[in-house]
């Protein structure tokens, strides 16, 4: 029934077909980021009992940011303890 509206209602209004394409576009950019973040990110800790502090097994030289500016990850040395 949404799919007859909206097929309809784009035929009647072809001007809303370019509004739609963008902010479809910026959803699925936002939830791919969203899902990037959550699988990714040294922060977020999904299995508790087998890696409880995930952002420890990270290298130094590892990069984990989506961007970085001015910074050479593979010069890093360890300048931290191992616990």
């Amino acid at each position: 029934m949404l799919v007859a509206f909206m097929t309809k209602t784009l035929k009647n209004h072809p001007a809303l077909i370019p509004l739609l394409a963008f902010i479809s576009g910026g959803t699925l950019m936002s939830c791919t980021y969203l899902a990037r973040l959550a699988l990714r990110n040294p922060d977020v800790s999904w299995d508790r009992k087998n890696n409880p502090e995930p952002w420890n097994k990270i290298a130094p030289n590892e990069q984990y940011k989506l961007f970085a500016v001015n910074m050479d990850y593979s010069k890093l040395k360890k300048d931290r303890p191992d616990f």
